[in-house]
């Protein structure tokens, strides 16, 4: 019964999976939206950038730029506070 219960759950979750990966949309063709063209247009402008990526990375989305660093800041403080109380 065990094993029939297993089995059932396996093959739930392999139809799930299927039926996600069928719907995906294909690699390297994304879909265009209206705010790409607004950043293009408008990132030197509104920002001071001449490179868009910097732009949309440093200003549009700077708090979440901010964030990640500190993630990664505190990820790294603390695997060094692991490793130098072992001695």
């Amino acid at each position: 019964m065990k094993s029939f219960v297993a089995g059932m759950i396996v093959l739930i979750l392999f139809a799930f999976f299927a039926v996600v990966a069928m719907q995906l949309h294909p690699l390297g063709y994304p879909q265009a939206t209206e705010m790409d063209d607004y950043f293009i247009s408008n990132a030197q402008e509104e920002t001071g950038a001449n490179n868009v990526v910097a732009a949309v990375v440093f200003d549009y989305r700077g708090f979440d730029t901010m964030g990640e660093a500190t993630v990664l800041f505190a990820a790294v403080t603390s695997v060094l506070m692991i490793f130098w109380g072992r001695s």
